[in-house]
């Protein structure tokens, strides 16, 4: 599964330039993970009450072309590699219309307990994740 969101940059997202400020685009890699879950029907409010955190542990990002002040962009989510305690998800950012590639990155989340010990991932969120293969360079 790819989840996409879109999302028009906000003046406030932007630098003295109007280009968008880098730590933006950690923002939007969130949102749109937050709905990749919320579509394979786990939230992550679901999965915090029932005692599971997602933290993340490392973040990569590559930045390729520059998003600018009212630009409509698309923000790509997907599962690239899953394991007992970490997933890692993969990210591509495009201009929506023009499908220029914009950025890509990555985030690997550790599973942990409300006392913030490592713990396993629930064999049920293990099901719903399904890594793919990534459909852009990262």
């Amino acid at each position: 599964m790819i989840s996409a969101i879109t999302l028009r940059v906000n003046y406030s997202e932007t630098d003295q330039m109007g280009v968008v400020y880098h730590a933006n685009y950690l923002i939007w890699f969130d949102r749109a993970r937050t709905e990749l879950m919320r579509e394979t029907g786990l939230t992550y409010k679901e999965l915090e009450r029932q005692g599971v955190y997602l933290a993340v542990s490392e973040v990569k990002l590559r930045y390729r072309a520059a998003a600018r002040y009212d630009d409509l962009v698309r923000v790509r989510c997907w599962v690239r590699d899953l394991a007992s305690r970490r997933v890692t998800f993969g990210y591509a950012v495009d201009e929506a219309e023009s499908g220029e590639l914009l950025a890509t990155g990555e985030t690997s989340l550790v599973s942990l307990t409300h006392q913030h010990t490592v713990t396993r991932i629930p064999g049920h969120v293990l099901a719903l994740l399904k890594p793919i293969p990534d459909p852009v360079r990262v």
